[in-house]
């Protein structure tokens, strides 16, 4: 015990006392106006030669130090460059530590950070997500992502290349229920971090409903029968299966389809009629007819 009290009463000490140590910082970019890119990487620095207790030294130790440079701030732009002098920002940076810490010295005294004009460009995102539903399911209504198109900024010569941003591939299986799922979009690359995107991810999202089959028997209609021609055909009904969600089942009705046959396909011959659904119900699916051929003969 008393050697731990010694060893704590020391350390308490070291760190009570003023040092000078010269610290590297990542320089940190803050408001960047959106219709320019800076051009540099982000690995600027400025070398701070600070005096303070150990205390405060420590901390730098456990993180990588960040300054802030205000684009708003003590910067003035030259040839298509802006320019951040010691002399016009020591202010700013002095003023980002605790009272107690001097700052004795900064290097370099001057930093540069090259820009260009932004492109605006919104792009459409593309689902890569793959969906498989429990048997009896499907969905109510077309997936939705949100937000369907991000904007990217950037130079023209970048912006212009990109007509589409791809979600990250992904399969969902056994889907019985309602669907919202946070997808990472699938950005190009940008090592040198000449792009913003207002978007690193969308929310994909869909209706699920249980489904079951229906039958009805539709009149046929034949259309195109020249007016000297009288035409006997059969069957004059049809039947067509479709799907429907239970919440709308009810709501569909005969008189949502029609099955027409259009005599002016019939192939030369031949003694049958095509038909061909040219009007459906908005809440059925997968509508089939029966394979049932409509045949066809010419009274005189």
């Amino acid at each position: 015990m008393f050697l731990l009290f010694s060893f704590i009463v020391l350390v308490f000490l070291k760190l009570s006392s003023v040092y000078t140590k010269t610290i590297r910082f990542q320089v940190n970019r803050l408001n960047v106006p959106e219709n320019h890119v800076i051009l540099n990487n982000n690995n600027q620095v400025l070398n701070l030669s600070v005096r303070t207790s150990g205390f405060n030294l420590l901390k730098y130790y456990y993180k990588n130090p960040q300054i802030d440079i205000d684009f708003k701030r003590n910067l003035f732009i030259k040839d298509s460059t802006y320019y951040w002098i010691q002399s016009k920002g020591f202010s700013a940076i002095n003023d980002q530590f605790a009272k107690d810490v001097e700052i004795i010295s900064m290097t370099p005294d001057t930093l540069k950070f090259r820009f260009d004009v932004n492109a605006v460009k919104k792009v459409p995102i593309q689902s890569e997500v793959h969906l498989n539903f429990q048997p009896g399911y499907d969905l109510l209504e077309d997936i939705s992502i949100e937000p369907d198109s991000i904007k990217i900024i950037g130079p023209e010569m970048l912006v212009s290349k990109i007509k589409s941003i791809k979600t990250d591939s992904l399969v969902i299986n056994n889907i019985q229920a309602d669907i919202h799922q946070v997808v990472t979009l699938k950005l190009p690359d940008n090592k040198e971090e000449n792009l913003v995107f207002s978007h690193s991810k969308v929310l994909i999202e869909g209706r699920v409903e249980k489904f079951t089959e229906g039958q009805l028997k539709l009149p046929v209609n034949v259309i195109n029968v020249p007016q000297d021609i009288n035409l006997k055909y059969f069957p004059r009904k049809i039947s067509v299966t479709y799907s429907s969600s239970l919440s709308n089942f009810n709501s569909i009705k005969a008189g949502d389809f029609k099955v027409v046959c259009d005599f002016d396909k019939v192939v030369e011959g031949t003694n049958y009629l095509v038909p061909e659904i040219v009007q459906k119900s908005n809440h059925a699916r997968h509508v089939k007819m029966s394979k049932q051929p409509i045949e066809f003969i010419i009274l005189k």
